[in-house]
């Protein structure tokens, strides 16, 4: 499986620059549902870059897509916790933003996690679309996800609360011991199409919403959420990391090694192909060691 790699001047360059290695037109007159990253009000690397958002959301409308941005924040009122990034004028340009804390019951299809007491609510917009995107940040998570990119971005996507009886999803999956493996579960329920993660800056510790700074400078793209987060794995510990992400294999990693079980993604590192798209991020590839 392919994740591409780009290292631009120029950030919306650099998100067209992957748009062109996927099949763009199937997009076209398509219903597409983005999942970003507002967890918290935090700028980036904490949340999406406006940027990064405003290209892939150009980009999809150019090709007359019917887009939904549905988001759930985790510290915060997403409400307000959108309205502080200034995302709903980004969002009104171009499509139709869904504030998942606003559904009601008729809003959510339940699934079943092995792990989850009486499964997770999945919100309706992902369901709907024709086609998933999902676009995340390149961070460290300080409170039991180890880190957060792709897998971990699909915890948004979910009710933190049962809209009928007030049960607390969030509580639950932020004091069991499987947190990791509940996460991956999550990316059973639904598929996702295409994934960009811009690791032109990151939190090498500590995370979601602080944390080290480093530079990577790269943006990258795969089809495959398996992949793209293991090649994310190397590339924090390719700046020095937090000890639990840097203990054992990549596939070793409570994340990854779930979502292959389930099948979401690739089996081993074995599968995936690093394709950088300029001599920058063909430099960065070199260095990389998915294992």
């Amino acid at each position: 499986m392919n994740v591409y790699l780009v290292s631009p001047e120029n950030r919306e360059i650099g998100v067209r620059t992957l748009l062109e290695q996927v099949d763009f037109q199937m997009f076209k007159n398509k219903k597409v549902a983005v999942k970003a990253n507002f967890n918290s009000a935090d700028p980036f690397p904490g949340s999406t870059h406006p940027g990064t958002l405003t290209a892939l959301l150009s980009s999809l409308a150019s090709v007359n897509a019917d887009i939904v941005v549905a988001e759930r924040s985790g510290m915060g009122k997403t409400n307000k916790v959108l309205r502080a990034l200034h995302i709903p004028d980004v969002v009104s340009r171009y499509g139709e933003m869904v504030v998942i804390d606003d559904l009601d019951g008729e809003g959510f299809s339940r699934f079943h996690g092995e792990h989850w007491r009486r499964g997770f609510l999945l919100a309706q917009p992902f369901l709907d679309a024709d086609y998933v995107i999902s676009t995340c940040c390149l961070k460290t998570h300080r409170f039991g996800g180890h880190f957060s990119f792709s897998l971990k971005n699909t915890v948004g996507a979910i009710a933190r609360v049962d809209p009928e009886d007030g049960y607390d999803y969030m509580g639950e999956l932020h004091q069991s011991p499987y947190q990791r493996t509940m996460i991956a579960e999550i990316n059973k329920a639904f598929s996702c199409d295409l994934v960009i993660l811009d690791a032109m800056r990151g939190f090498s510790t500590m995370g979601p919403e602080q944390g080290h700074i480093i530079e990577p400078g790269v943006l990258l793209a795969s089809e495959d959420r398996v992949a793209i987060d293991a090649v994310g794995v190397s590339l924090l510990r390719l700046h020095g990391t937090t000890p639990e992400v840097e203990r054992g294999s990549v596939f070793d990693q409570e994340q990854i090694k779930r979502a292959a079980e389930l099948h979401i993604g690739v089996t081993s590192s074995e599968k995936i192909s690093l394709v950088p798209l300029d001599k920058k991020s063909e430099h960065l590839a070199r260095k990389l060691t998915v294992t």
